[in-house]
């Protein structure tokens, strides 16, 4: 009777030996995802959401920071999963609505200056003239007499010029006179703090903390957590994913997508000092107020015809120099250049006028 145990027993010592023997079955390998775009979602949103994305188990997010163009192209292309862009698609590229814009956050557009300029405040009008050349004196806004070093993004449609060419100008590639030009916010922000009379645009969430930089008040209103959050600071901007839906990793994308919008993502997003889009419908619900606001303080220039169509007014060659650099036998430099050309001799006409008007005036009072 005592063998009569020891079977099943055996029986069972060799199960859980095979058991033991067998391979472990490999956990599935979690999907990596790519990300390519601006500066500034890079920073905002793409590094602190990839992080927090891979403790979650999620998988793993590449981070490529560069600029607008290259990240919606290459999603476009399906060299990249994500896009991030601080711009939403522009019509003018059609090809751009080929992805899925996705609001992430509200971020703000800033104009920056270094820390020790004794400037601290600017008006729309004055943005306005400032960057279609008509004012190129900080003594014009009540600062030293000094130029205006204007400081500028080279990339075409780069998120935060677009948007700030879009609210002065009413369109987002309006040409300026700008020739002072970076790739990215990034090298724009390094070279502002270095120059005691620069002045750029960047993103609030870029520069909140940067110690070399001020960040100008506009029409009064100081940019902050405050003013953002509660929309009376005017120039506020949402920061996108762009996603392509014929991605072969859509799938996870979207998986992705839904963990940067629930309460774990948002957490990484108000860490930045942004605000989770989702939680501020009000904003997007006050962006119509807000540009007819700006309107309303551009009328004046807008009834002057200052939008130079055709190009900015001062630092003619600024436009001239960046077309000849890119496609030097396009339409559009080779009107660059006749507008160039056209102002020199203009500015000759007037010199040798006020010459004249004078001598004029000299000799008639010794008469």
């Amino acid at each position: 009777m005592r063998h009569a145990y020891l079977l099943p027993l055996l029986s069972l010592l060799s199960l859980l030996f095979t058991v033991a023997a067998a391979p472990a079955v490999a956990a599935p390998a979690a999907t990596t995802l790519r990300w390519r775009g601006d500066f500034t979602t890079a920073n905002s949103l793409a590094d602190g959401l990839a992080k927090a994305w891979a403790r979650d188990g999620g998988g793993k997010l590449e981070v490529d920071s560069f600029n607008t163009i290259s990240g919606i192209d290459q999603a476009l292309d399906g060299k990249v999963d994500i896009a991030g862009s601080a711009r939403p698609p522009f019509s003018g590229r059609p090809r751009e609505s080929g992805l899925v814009f996705t609001p992430l956050a509200w971020d703000a557009l800033v104009l920056i200056t270094h820390r020790n300029n004794p400037v601290h405040d600017i008006t729309l009008q004055q943005l306005y003239q400032v960057y279609m050349g008509y004012t190129t004196n900080w003594s014009q806004l009540g600062g030293p007499d000094k130029p205006i070093d204007l400081y500028s993004i080279a990339s075409p449609l780069d998120g935060v010029e677009f948007d700030l060419r879009k609210f002065l100008y009413g369109r987002g590639n309006q040409e300026i006179a700008a020739p002072r030009l970076y790739l990215n916010t990034q090298q724009l922000q390094i070279a502002v703090g270095l120059d005691p009379n620069a002045l750029g645009v960047s993103a609030y969430s870029n520069v909140y903390r940067n110690p070399r930089l001020q960040m100008l008040r506009i029409e009064g209103i100081r940019p902050d957590a405050s003013s953002i959050s509660d929309g009376t600071y005017p120039m506020l901007v949402p920061l996108y994913f762009g996603s392509n839906p014929n991605d072969p990793k859509a799938a996870e994308v979207q998986k992705f997508l839904r963990f940067a919008e629930g309460p774990r993502g948002q957490a990484v997003i108000r860490a930045q000092g942004l605000i989770p889009y989702a939680d501020a419908a009000a904003l997007a619900a006050g962006a119509d107020t807000r540009a007819t606001w700006i309107a309303q303080r551009l009328a004046a220039e807008q009834s002057a015809g200052r939008i130079a169509m055709n190009g900015p007014l001062a630092a003619p060659g600024a436009t001239y120099s960046q077309g000849a650099s890119i496609a030097p036998t396009s339409p559009n430099t080779r009107a660059a250049r006749a507008r160039m050309d056209a102002r020199d001799a203009q500015d000759k006409k007037s010199k040798v006028r006020k010459t004249a008007d004078a001598d004029d005036s000299e000799g008639g009072g010794g008469e």
